[in-house]
């Protein structure tokens, strides 16, 4: 006999069907339907036209698919296209097992704005198994004496496929004695039963096979056969029958191993081998039978493997009981698993911008994590922290999304990274949570220009120092990153005694090392100062100034400069001693100046040679020319000394000169001058030369200054030689040198005046005048004497009355007279 089952058409218009579909679900869900074992890459449809976008901004806005547990994704997104694509081959079976209804959901995930699209791809099945018997062969024991219309059950055929491609229709191979009718089995599937159609008859025939072909309503079909053996026998006239028709459990997924989950039972009316009852599977996957085992005898279901909720919930055991003939009953046994607090939630890292630049506003998006648990109801509850210590918060966002924002200023140089932990805590009992660190990184801008070491920079470098010479170095730190931290040096634009400071100093703009362009001069200027920027490489740069003060420090590089007695070679100068000087008596002054500073322009005097080494004394630092005793007639008129000025410097320069003294009372005495240099090295000729000269001019000399000397006396009372200052001609003080107190410069204590001077052509009279306001103070510098005071204090040899005496302005203390080489 054959039995089969039409389908309606429509259902037969829904298989042919078997395309790409979609609907919108009315939770705003979007639904496609695709074949299962479909080749990877193709096209299931395009997700965004049917969120109404442009497919080019899906790469913009990062999109994705994610599942909610860490299981295969079959479908991936196109973003170049926006099509939703089979990325791995489609498997229903290994999916959904025997669920009619196979459902895959995805996330869809955009970025910026943040949004979230339920996706929901329905497999659909295809024939692509055939039904299957649990055993190739089934026995039976049927008495000959069974009646017509006894039936005997046979378990149905199991089909992987669902709907129409399941099992639809069975097929008993043609014989006399059997047919086969189809029942609906409690809980679902089917089940046969042989029916006997015409007695048997043992001694006819003992044994017979038949066929039984299961077909499914595939296009095309496919089939599975079984054998049917029957041995007859005796009759067997009661089946075992279940006490009830389906059992339910409920067990919890964490259940010990080798819990009893239930006990079927069923009894059979008959005696002996007829009813000893034996239990057993009936068609059940492989999986099952790693879960459960059933003790044949007592009909205990005994759990031998792990459930897990989240993976099945819900477990459909087929139990047959047969008795010693071959008849038998079934049972169904729906074992439900509850949900326990087994599993911790699970944090996804979905998006992060890292790093971050440290000028983000508090607000900031940084980026996104999801939170996951495979528990159901209260186990499933979240709750989500992100630690205090931290500028940063979670903002729910969809589901279980999360935004990471800022709350806070950011700034690299105080904290250049962030360990940023998140916790989620699900609401089981007891909770269970997990954490992860997120790793942040902040990335600089140039926030801060470089900071000088010091606040003013001092350098002394001595004078004629070579060019390139190290003066100093300035440093400045900036805290910032890379290029934006990288400082340069460079100096200001500026001028230095009216040059270009560039002219003087360089700075090396990677170290900040600053040398000397040429050598300096203390004598020129003793110090300046120049700008220095630091400038950093960032975009804008941000720069600092520091101010850099050179000092030049003096060098011994100038020789003592004699003011007086004047060099030799331009006039000889001679100075005339009393025959009265006492010892101590001031005689004469040298006087020297040095253009270094210091103890390089601390002047030392020294007589190196002298026509009487115990006459005359010079002071070591003030020039002063002394005599050590008292002058006797005794002593030579002429005294010629040798001066040796020394600076205090390292090594010590010098220079020399000669004094001409003339010991006399009066210029009638005073014998010819115009050489008083050694008479050792005099020539006779020479000598006799001078004397003829000097006797002459004394003649006339002596009878004017006699006519001078009666009148001044007669006026006021002659006073010392030497109770005023030492006279220097200003012929021969040099400008622009200042006083330097104990240096053997000048000082404002002495009186510069001017004095008589002989010719060889024309004599005229210089007197000194009293101390007034020409006298050099120690805040001016020696100038030249007016030509109008040197008028005031010529003194021209005019007859002024009959007894031809002739008057003086001031009296005649002192007498200098030179004679032009």
């Amino acid at each position: 006999m054959e039995y089969k089952r039409r389908s309606e058409s429509s259902v037969t218009r829904l298989l042919t069907g078997l395309i790409v579909l979609f609907i919108r679900a009315s939770e705003g869900d979007i639904n496609y339907s695709v074949p299962e074992e479909t080749n990877v890459g193709y096209v299931i449809g395009n997700i965004a036209k049917d969120l109404g976008i442009n497919a080019k901004i899906l790469s913009t806005r990062k999109a994705r698919l994610d599942v909610d547990d860490d299981g295969k994704v079959y479908c991936d997104v196109s973003l170049s296209s926006g099509d939703l694509v089979v990325a791995e081959r489609i498997d229903r079976e290994q999916i959904c097992g025997p669920k009619t209804v196979c459902p895959l959901k995805y996330e869809m995930i955009l970025e910026n704005p943040l949004e979230l699209h339920v996706i929901v791809v329905h497999i659909q099945d295809i024939n692509d198994n055939s039904p299957t018997f649990a055993s190739d062969v089934i026995k039976f024991e049927i008495r000959e004496s069974a009646n017509k219309g006894a039936r005997f059950t046979i378990s149905g055929a199991h089909d992987e496929d669902v709907g129409l491609n399941g099992v639809q229709s069975y097929s008993l191979q043609n014989n006399e004695h059997f047919t086969f009718d189809v029942h609906a089995r409690p809980g679902g599937g089917k089940y046969g039963e042989l029916v006997l159609s015409k007695e048997l008859d043992r001694e006819q025939q003992q044994k017979m096979s038949l066929i039984l072909t299961a077909t499914d309503g595939g296009r095309p079909q496919r089939s599975g056969t079984t054998v049917i053996e029957v041995t007859i026998l005796d009759a067997n006239d009661n089946a075992p029958v279940f006490t009830q028709q389906i059992y339910k459990v409920n067990v919890p997924e964490n259940a010990d191993l080798g819990t009893v989950l239930a006990t079927v039972t069923a009894t059979d009316a008959d005696e002996g081998a007829n009813g000893q009852l034996t239990y057993e599977f009936g068609h059940t996957s492989e999986e099952l039978n790693k879960l459960f085992k059933l003790n044949k005898n007592s009909g205990d279901i005994i759990l031998v493997g792990q459930m897990d909720f989240e993976k099945e919930s819900l477990y459909e055991l087929s139990i047959q009981a047969k008795d010693g003939s071959g008849l038998a009953s079934f049972a169904s046994v729906i074992v439900k698993v509850n949900d326990v607090n087994d599993n911790a939630p699970v944090i996804f890292l979905k998006s992060l911008q890292n790093p971050v630049p440290e000028n983000s506003r508090p607000g900031t998006e940084v980026g996104v994590i999801n939170i996951q648990d495979k528990d159901t109801g209260l186990n499933k509850q979240i709750r989500c922290s992100i630690q205090q210590n931290t500028p940063f918060q979670l903002i729910p966002s969809i589901k279980n999304y999360y935004s990471i924002v800022t709350n806070g200023e950011l700034d690299r140089e105080l904290v250049a990274q962030y360990n940023i932990t998140v916790t989620a805590t699900d609401e089981g009992m007891p909770p269970l949570s997990s954490s992860k660190v997120i790793h942040l990184f902040v990335s600089d801008i140039n926030d801060n220009p470089p900071v000088f070491e010091d606040t003013l920079y001092r350098a002394y470098v001595t004078e004629n120092t070579k060019s390139g010479t190290s003066i100093c170095s300035v440093s400045a730190r900036d805290p910032d990153w890379r290029q934006n931290g990288t400082v340069l040096y460079s100096l200001v634009s500026s001028e230095v005694n009216g040059a270009a400071v560039s002219s003087f100093i360089s700075i090396n703009a990677d170290t900040g090392v600053i040398h000397a362009v040429r050598s300096f001069d203390y004598e020129q200027f003793r110090n300046f100062k120049v700008q220095v920027v630091a400038r950093d490489n960032g975009s804008p740069p941000l720069s600092s100034n520091v101010t850099v003060s050179v000092f030049i420090t003096d060098e011994n590089d100038n020789s003592p400069q004699i003011l007086y007695p004047a060099p030799e070679g331009k006039s000889l100068m001679t100075e005339m001693v009393p025959k009265a000087a006492l010892s101590g008596s001031l005689v004469s002054k040298v006087i020297a100046v040095d253009a270094d500073s210091g103890q390089n322009a601390w002047l030392s005097y020294q007589i190196l040679k002298s026509t009487d080494p115990r006459l005359f004394t010079i002071g070591l630092h003030s020039g002063e020319i002394r005599a050590l005793r008292d002058i006797t007639e005794s002593d030579s008129m002429k005294q010629n000394l040798v001066i040796s000025v020394k600076d205090n410097g390292q090594p010590p320069l010098s220079a020399t000169c000669s004094m001409y003294l003339l010991i006399s009372d009066n210029l009638a005495e005073v014998p010819e001058l115009k050489d008083m240099t050694y008479e050792e090295s005099n020539s006779k000729l020479t000598s006799y030369l001078i004397i003829a000269l000097v006797s002459v001019s004394t003649f006339f000399l002596t009878f004017i200054i006699l006519i001078l000397a009666v009148r001044f006396c007669h006026r006021r009372k002659p006073r010392l030689l030497f109770d005023g200052a030492v006279a220097i001609p200003s012929a021969y003080l040099p400008p622009n040198y200042a006083e330097v107190e104990g240096a053997g410069t000048l000082r404002s204590s002495y009186n510069y005046d001017t004095y008589l001077t002989t010719g060889s052509r024309t004599s005229d009279f210089k007197f000194v005048g009293s101390h007034n306001e020409n006298t050099l103070s120690y805040s001016q510098t020696l100038k030249k004497i007016p030509n109008d005071y040197l008028e005031e204090n010529v003194i021209t040899l005019n007859r002024t009355s009959e007894t031809d005496e002739v008057s003086l302005p001031f009296p005649l203390t002192k007498i200098v007279m030179l004679f032009p080489m």
